[in-house]
Parts: structure tokens; sequence; C-alpha cells
């Protein structure tokens, strides 16, 4: 990375994480009033999955007078960081670019896109893909004497976070590429371990995904997995790379 006589004492760089995070934050409070404005619209399309698998007749209820209102404000949360993601991976590339070689600072546009297109892919895959077979695989269950009543609050609990969960782990070759940069790892070693990955990939999806179903696990494994070997060969990018940005600090 950059030359250690160069670097920034700790305080400056608790200074420079302060004034970032106060930016997203920001960011995220104008992204909340937009949202929040259209709340309406943002509440169909999250509840859309489950409202399309529900038998006829059947609604969200809510159980206490202001679970209604808080469920709105978490809704325009979720959405405003949706809406303000490039910038706050813009602002963590601001930060951590002291650290990089000239020549690698020059991939913030890559960074940010790709972070950006991960993070969103990983959102639409859950909400389009995980998230309407797992619902209707629960709703079959119901019957003329067992009738679904799903609250609103463990609905949207529910889904934000596994749409939540699929939008970070997405970023997996993001997470591979920087650990390459730094010699953590390489290609040839994630190639080798891979069997290990593959164990490590069920039991994180097993984590992050708040359902407790091996359906949901499997669904978020199974892309993991791809961008795993997707990771490989970013990792070989990665790696020749390294040795024009190391001339180029010595020159």
């Amino acid at each position: 990375m950059a030359d250690p006589e160069e670097k920034m004492p700790f305080t400056t760089h608790l200074e420079e994480l302060r004034t970032r995070l106060i930016r997203v934050i920001i960011a995220i409070g104008f992204g909340f009033a937009a949202c929040w404005y259209y709340r309406e619209w943002l509440f169909q399309i999250i509840t859309r999955p489950l409202i399309q698998v529900l038998p006829q007749n059947s609604s969200l209820i809510f159980t206490s007078l202001p679970e209604a209102f808080f469920n709105y404000m978490k809704i325009s949360f979720f959405a405003s960081i949706f809406l303000t993601s490039p910038y706050a991976l813009y602002q963590l590339w601001k930060f951590i670019s002291p650290g990089l070689y000239p020549s690698e600072k020059k991939y913030v546009a890559p960074f940010v896109i790709s972070s950006t297109l991960l993070f969103l892919s990983g959102i639409l895959f859950g909400y389009f893909i995980a998230l309407p077979p797992a619902f209707g695989f629960f709703v079959e269950f119901s019957s003329d004497i067992l009738r679904p009543l799903f609250s609103l609050r463990e609905y949207l609990s529910f889904t934000l976070k596994l749409l939540l969960a699929f939008g970070i782990s997405f970023e997996l070759p993001v997470i591979i590429f920087f650990m390459a940069k730094i010699g953590l790892v390489t290609s040839k070693t994630l190639a080798k371990q891979r069997r290990y990955a593959i164990l490590i990939i069920f039991i994180i999806a097993a984590i992050l995904t708040p359902s407790p179903d091996a359906f949901s696990q499997i669904l978020m494994a199974i892309p993991l997995m791809i961008l795993y070997e997707f990771g490989i060969l970013v990792a070989k990018f990665a790696e020749k790379k390294q040795p024009d940005a190391e001339k180029e600090v010595d020159s």
C-alpha cells in the first residue's frame, strides 16, 4: 500500500471516518424523507411477494396502535439505504483510498459501480427469486381450519433482514479483491480451499438468513458459491495489477 512515512496518524483516521459516516447519515436522512413521501407505494412493493401467495381476502395485520407507523418508517429507512448505497460506497472508497497505490486510486468508479450493482443484485435476487417460493411454500400449510394471519412487524422484520443479507453477501467478489490486494489470499489458495469455502458459505448462509428453514439457506448459498468462483478470477486480476503498482511506488 502507501509509503509508511506518508501514513496518517490514528486520530486522523478516526476523524476521517467520522466525517465520512456523518455524510452517509445525512444522505440517508435526505433519502428517508424522499422515501417517506412514497411510503404507500413502497409498502405495496415490499409486501407484494407475500400478498400474491396469500389466500383471497387475506391481509396483513398490526397488533398495536403505533406499529403501522413505525413499520412505515422501517420501510422508508430500508429504501433510503437502497437508494443511497452508491454514495455510501463512494464514501467508503474515499476513506480507504489514502492507503492505496496511486495507480489503484483510479478504480473509484469501477469499485462504486461494481459494489452497487452487486448489492442491488443481491437484494433483487432475494426479492424476485428467494422470497416468492419461500412464502408460497409456507402458505401452502394453510387450510380451512388453519388460516394465516401475518403480523406486519414480523413480516417486515423477516423480509428486510433477508434482503439486506442477500445484498451484503453479494459483495463477496469485492471483499476477495481487497483481500487479494493486501496479500491475505491468492487465487491459488482460494481454488485449493474450495471445499472448505463451500462449508463456510453454508454456515454464513445459515447465520445471515433470519429463517431457520434449509430452503432459504440453500437459495443464498448457491449464488454465493458462484460468486466465490468469480472471486477467484477477481483475485487473479488483483494479483496481476500488484507488481505494476509496486514499481510505481518504488520509482
